[in-house]
């Protein structure tokens, strides 16, 4: 009957607020092409873990063999610690990637705005037509955060950015590979040192291919959204593979080996 089993894809829980400024982006957005996209640099946080476990392992033993030693995967809590890092990037080349010690607060924000944003803004847009994506995380909307941006709106533009919408942001799919590539290596990290360390090396390596195809799929997140009428869509769990810039949903997304990695599941964190 052309029906399959499977597990569905895990998508936020949007609200009709929400909706509604996702669509109001989308809007007044769709007009805007590849070359408009190019001028905006992107960012985000995301921590990646030094051991993970996707929950896929599988094993055959006898009943009551179920706690015997053979039988059993240890875990460490946790993932055995993780690294935080901060990272910006553009059509035309990969900003910094900084790692973030135990968290973000305001006043570390501002350290990462003054001297890593500020200095990137200033070299890829010198005319001033630049616009720098930031997510609505609290330490990003804090008083200071928008007094330094208020100082220096005449050098670049902070895009004002809907809620819940990880779907429009391309860096988030630039974690998903640096994730892919840390479990995909053969000697993985023992300590976090050595984690950092693969993290930014992975970062540095990532094609240029790979991220300027990000950006070219915006104007079909943009339709993507507006068809959703601002509710979720495909790009909540995957990156469609068409460097042309057709919408075709439901394809591999890019990585830095080959471009086409799947997605199996994606867990975002959402700021209001």
């Amino acid at each position: 009957m052309g029906y399959n089993s499977r597990t569905p894809h895990r998508v936020p829980l949007i609200s009709t607020t929400n909706r509604k400024k996702r669509l109001q982006f989308a809007r007044a957005h769709q007009n805007w092409t590849v070359e408009d996209w190019k001028n905006v640099a992107w960012s985000d946080e995301s921590r990646l873990l030094l051991r993970h476990s996707d929950g896929r392992v599988r094993i055959w033993c006898k009943q009551n063999e179920n706690m015997d030693p053979s039988c059993l995967v240890t875990t460490v809590q946790a993932g055995g610690g993780g690294v935080m890092v901060w990272g910006m990037f553009s059509w035309h080349t990969l900003g910094p990637l900084v790692p973030i010690g135990h968290g973000l607060n305001a006043t570390a924000y501002l350290s990462i705005v003054s001297d890593h944003v500020h200095p990137f803004m200033a070299t890829m847009y010198p005319s001033s037509d630049g616009y720098f994506q930031q997510d609505n995380a609290p330490c990003h909307k804090a008083q200071i955060i928008s007094n330094w941006f208020l100082e220096h709106d005449n050098e670049f533009t902070v895009l004002k950015w809907p809620p819940q919408s990880p779907d429009l942001n391309p860096i988030e799919h630039l974690w998903d590979v640096v994730e892919r590539e840390l479990r995909a290596l053969n000697v993985h990290p023992t300590n976090l040192h050595q984690l950092q360390d693969t993290i930014l090396s992975i970062w540095a390596n990532i094609s240029k291919e790979c991220f300027q195809h990000l950006v070219e799929s915006m104007p079909c997140r943009i339709k993507a959204v507006l068809k959703a009428k601002g509710g979720q869509t495909q790009y909540y769990y995957g990156v469609p593979n068409n460097p042309l810039g057709e919408c075709i949903s439901r394809l591999p997304l890019y990585s830095r080996v080959n471009c086409k990695v799947k997605v199996c599941s994606i867990y975002w964190t959402f700021y209001l």
